[in-house]
């Protein structure tokens, strides 16, 4: 279920972007749209498909020599789609880098 204001910001971001492509006008339905969150990703592919898995570490204590991940999503697409959703994350990503600063994944710092 969305909060309000994640609902807003869909509903906002739905309804201020038309995309126009070859004379094409694209409206974005989110009448079926639910939100999910997930702190732990994997992703593995085929020559026809990339998976990935999201899902949540259960696990608190980082001395803890096994994590539980309950996996919630698959998202299952081609190779085309997943070139496109990479771009479209690094893209988001910097711009974040950009207003917050360096993002660093060693989990240390």
């Amino acid at each position: 279920m969305m909060t309000k204001e994640t609902e807003k910001a869909v509903k906002s971001g739905a309804e201020n972007t038309e995309e126009k492509s070859a004379g094409t006008r694209v409206l974005w339905d989110t009448s079926k749209l639910s939100s999910a969150y997930a702190n732990v990703c994997n992703v593995s592919s085929t020559r026809e498909e990339v998976t990935l898995l999201f899902g949540t570490n259960k696990s608190w204590n980082p001395a803890e020599k096994e994590l539980t991940v309950e996996l919630t999503n698959r998202m299952i697409m081609n190779p085309y789609a997943a070139k496109r959703f990479s771009t479209l994350l690094d893209k988001i990503v910097t711009e974040y880098e950009e207003r917050f600063g360096e993002l660093k994944l060693d989990p240390q710092t």
